[in-house]
Formats: structure tokens, sequence, C-alpha cells
């Protein structure tokens, strides 16, 4: 047997003298809150008690956690001689989490007490009431309501609606009541889909561990028996984490309705009728009326997909993998598909590797040419059409819409065909002897010149993209002062001069948050593309072509490859990428500094 690496007792010297520091500041923490708390009696014994009663009852767990896996981690490391590189360090991971254990509960006590002079904080001064200061609200809104609340409402802590039951609201009561009797049902008898299970299993099931073969051959039905699926097991188990999320918010609001209610009754009114609270949910309440299908909405079709294609950045979700090993499942993989961006490892490391930074570089190549030359482009063209004296500016405004009423499915392949190899601006160049061969415009072979083939998606775009904004910046153009042009021309202001002086600062003042968003959009263009080049020219042994922009490269990878993990990863890159852009961009800018500047 080979001889194994005792651990370092110096290392778990330091570790436990690390958690004892560690435990040490979270008690003097503990004690300063709670002495605070004391005096604060004093004046509002109400608001208080529910606080005393968290710093009493949350040192609890790790008190029990220091006196028993700290005593188990211990007792392991002196029973057995394990390899350092191993299991030792495994052990040594164990006691360091339970060093940081009370740094994890002292933070969130900090935060519902509301006291952030204590806490060490980046903030400035004037912006004390930041973040977590509603976390903190809530939390003594929950303490207050349970102090200062009826039976009812005490009742309503552990029984949906006893509140409401007990001040007679009995519809509104006996709501809340089914609904948590129906989520309670849900995450107990776990209703499944495919044999994917939702509720307390699908809690389970998302660790993506003990999985079944994924279905085998039943000869009897000529089919596959039902196995596990992987992306349900993902979706099902976000969607039960977000019903225990309605649950929680349910379980409030029905505190606070019952809390309510107590109120009314302190003041001698009487408790809203449930026809009262349909009334007002037509009237002062209208908004949240209008509000909630789109919430509702939003979470279903928007950020649960987006939970999901964000979790399968973790996985090992990719088809050529996953047929090379002969298997129709995936697992977590942590943060190993973010490395193989910089790493080049797996089937399609060495195209990211390669290929990531161009593509990004082009990227922002097209969206800052796309953007600027659509944007300048509408200005001028609105400032000509809108010129004095100018006849016809209906029939040019006319042509110019006509571009947008068409879809723009129809306008790219029909510039693609006429710019094609076989196109007929092709066919005039080599009748009239300008050629003797057909110009790749688009990079649609191999062959053809990537460079030539952006200058032209990039002059495409412009005939697709002016006409917008010639649009908005007509109107805008329309609300400009007449003063100011006065003014100017007093002054013996120049018309280029006016025009950079006055027109231009106030369309730009006005159009940031519109530049800012096609400027997003462009970086996410996919249409123009992906319809004119098709990503071309391709490079060989590379998904991603020569004028492929990120959204591009992604589809090919996802739909063409099946790569869904790395796609995932491409796709969190993205958004990174245009949400920080976005929001630098915004803050800095006038029209959010100087907000009253043009009104």
């Amino acid at each position: 047997m080979a001889n194994k690496d005792p651990i370092n007792k110096r290392r778990v010297g330091i570790c436990v003298l690390l958690s004892f520091v560690t435990l040490g500041i979270y008690a003097f923490y503990w004690l300063y809150l709670l002495v605070k708390n004391v005096r604060s009696l004093k004046n509002d014994t109400r608001s208080c008690i529910g606080e005393m009663l968290c710093l009493i009852l949350v040192p609890i767990y790790p008190i029990y956690w220091w006196y028993t896996r700290g005593n188990d981690v211990k007792r392991l490391l002196e029973e057995r001689d394990c390899q350092a590189s191993s299991t030792g360090s495994l052990f040594l991971v164990l006691l360091l989490l339970s060093s940081f254990i009370p740094l994890v509960i002292f933070i969130p006590m900090g935060i519902m007490q509301g006291d952030f002079n204590s806490l060490p904080t980046a903030v400035s001064k004037s912006h004390k009431a930041n973040f977590f200061s509603p976390i903190g609200k809530f939390f003594r809104n929950i303490g207050k309501m349970f102090t200062g609340g009826s039976v009812g409402t005490k009742l309503s802590y552990f029984i949906f609606g006893a509140g409401n039951i007990y001040h007679k609201q009995y519809i509104k009561g006996g709501i809340f009541l089914l609904l948590q009797i129906a989520i309670i049902l849900f995450m107990v008898l776990c209703p499944s889909i495919n044999g994917t299970p939702y509720g307390y299993k699908a809690l389970a099931n998302l660790s993506l561990k003990n999985l079944s073969k994924g279905g085998e051959f039943d000869p009897a039905t000529g089919g596959m028996t039902t196995g596990s699926d992987c992306k349900l097991m993902i979706l099902f188990g976000f969607v039960t984490i977000a019903v225990i999320v309605i649950f929680v918010i349910l379980w409030y609001k029905n505190i606070q309705s019952s809390y309510k209610a107590d109120m009314d009754k302190k003041i001698g009114k009487k408790p809203t009728t449930f026809k009262e609270d349909l009334q007002s949910l037509l009237d002062q309440k209208f908004h949240i009326t209008m509000l909630t299908p789109t919430c509702i909405a939003a979470l279903v079709f928007t950020v649960l997909p987006t939970i999901f294609m964000i979790a399968l950045a973790f996985t090992t979700y990719n088809d050529p993998d996953m047929n090379d090993a002969g298997t129709t499942l995936f697992h977590w993989n942590g943060v190993q598909n973010f490395a193989r961006v910089f790493t080049g490892e797996g089937s399609l490391g060495f195209e990211i590797k390669n290929r990531f930074l161009p593509v990004l570089g082009w990227t922002f190549i097209w969206a800052i040419f796309a953007t600027l030359t659509c944007y300048f482009g509408g200005i001028i063209l609105a400032l000509l059409i809108n010129k004095k004296g100018l006849k016809g500016k209906k029939i040019f405004r006319t042509i110019f819409i006509m571009t947008i009423a068409v879809p723009q499915f129809i306008s790219l392949l029909a510039v693609r065909n006429i710019l094609g190899e076989f196109g007929p601006v092709n066919k005039m160049l080599m009748d009239f002897g300008w050629t003797n061969h057909a110009i790749g415009f688009l990079g649609l072979n191999p062959a053809d010149s990537e460079i030539l083939a952006k200058v032209m998606v990039i002059v495409v775009n412009m005939w697709v993209g002016i006409p917008y904004t010639m649009l908005m910046t007509t109107g805008i153009l329309m609300n400009i002062p007449a003063d100011l042009y006065e003014a100017g021309r007093v002054d013996g202001a120049s018309t280029t001069k006016m025009f950079f002086k006055i027109t231009l600062p106030y369309v730009i003042f006005i159009t940031t948050p519109y530049l800012i968003s096609s400027f997003v959009g462009n970086i996410n263009s996919f249409n123009t593309i992906y319809l004119l080049t098709g990503g071309g020219p391709t490079h060989t042994g590379y998904q991603a072509g020569g004028t492929d922009l990120l959204v591009t490269w992604l589809y090919k990878v996802t739909i063409d490859q099946g790569a869904y993990n790395t796609g995932a990863v491409i796709g969190i890159f993205t958004f990174l990428i245009t949400a920080t852009i976005t929001l630098i961009t915004y803050r800095r800018s006038k029209a959010y500094n100087e907000e009253d500047t043009f009104q």
C-alpha cells in the first residue's frame, strides 16, 4: 500500500484559529446588536420584539454547526491519515467552510437590522438607503406584523387566509387557503410530464444525479422507454423554485392583508369586503390589475427561459460530445465551458479559442458603423426633405417609408439575388467589359473577399436603416423652438454653425436612448448578416465565417452543431458586453444627467 501524506498540522491549526477568530467577530457583533436593541426597547417596544427574537434564534444554527460538524471534521482528521491532494484537501475545505458560516449569518443580520454603519461598505453617505434597505424593511415588517397583529394575523403565518377569515373576509381568506393547499399538494404530490416530476422531486432532480440511461428500445411497442430528460429536469426545477417564490409572496400578502384589517378595526373602520377589493382593483389599484398579467407573462416567457438557457452554460449539454460518449444525458460541469473559451478544449474549444476574438472585433466594428451611418444618414436625409422650398416632400417621404413597409426578409433576399454571382449587377458589369468574372460582393464563396463583403453589408444596412432615423428625426426637427434659430441668425451664425450648435445637439440629446438601443440591436442584428451573407465567406475548419456576428455564430453553434452549452456561453458573453456598454453609455449621457435641459 502506498504511503499517504499526512495532513499539514500547521495548516490545520491556522484554519482552526481562523475559525475561532471569525466566530469571535460574529459573537461580538451579535452582542452589539443585542445591546442596541435592548436600549431601543425603551422607545419602541413593539418594533424591537421581532428583531430580538431573530437575534436569539439566528445564532442557533452556526453554533449547532460548530459543535457538530466541526467536531466531526476534527475527529476525521485525527482518525484518518489522508492524502493532502485529495481527501485531506476536502476536509480542509470543509473546515474553512465551517469558519465562514458565521460570516454568512451576521451579514444578513446586519441587513435585517438596517444597521449599515457597522458594516464595511463602499456606498457613499448620500446613498445609505441602498439596495439592501428594502430587504431590511421586509424583515422588520414581518416582525412588526407578528407582534402587533391579532390572533388571526399570527395564525396567518402558518395558515393562509386565517386572518381574513378571523375578520369575516371569508372569500379572500378562502382564496388564500386554497392557494396554499394547491401549492403544498403541488410540492408533495409531484405531478409529472413525460416521466419528469415537479415539486420536491424536481428540486432533487435539479442536481442531475442518479440519472437513468435516457430510454431504451422496447420491442413490444417498437418505441423507446421513458428515461431521464435532463432538459425537463432543469426546466421543472426552476419552475418549482418559481412556485416557491410565489408561495413566499402569497404568504407575505396574506399576512399583510390580515394586518391591514387589524389596523382598520383599530381606527374604527370596517375591514374591506371582497367586492370593495375588486372595485379598488379597477380604481385606485388599477395599475396592479394591468401590470399583473404583464409580469406573469414576462416571468413565464422571458425570465424562466432566460434562466434555463443561462443554466445550460454550466452543463455538458453538447450533442457532439454526448454522441461520442454514447449517451443522451448531461450533467453540471461548473465553469469548464467558460474556461474552454481560453484553453481551446472540447469539441468546439479550438474554434472558440481562435475565432471568438475576431468575431467579437467584427461585431463591434459592424455595430459602430451600422449605427452611425444610419443615424447621421437619417438626420441628413430628414434635413434635406424638410428644407423650405422643396417640392414633393410627401412623395419623397412615401418612397423612403416603402423601405420600412416592405419586410426585411423580402428586401434582404432581393438584394442578395441582385448582388449574387449570377445576379443582374454582375451580369451588367461583365457585359460592359468592366470585369471578366463575377465579383463576390457578399462573400457567398470561400474565395471571395472578406473586406468587400463587410463593406457591402454595411452599405445595404444603410438602405434598410436610414428611413427609420429619418422618420424619427423629422418629428424632432419640427419641435425645435424657432426662437433658437432666430437668435442664431441675429448673432450672425451661418447655417452650418447653427446645425452643429443647435440642431445636432438637440437631436442627439433627444435620441440618445434610441442611439444606444440601435447600437445594442446592431450587435444582435441577425437578419441583415444571415440573410445577406450567411456569415460568409466561410473559413475552412470553422463554423464562424468572415462576416458572422456573435449572434449568427451562436445560431450556427446551437442549431447546426447542437453545442447548446457552448452557445449559452457565447450568449452570456454577448449579454455582458451589451449590458455593460448600455449602462455605462447611458449613465454618462446628457439625456440622463441633464434631463431638464431642453424642457
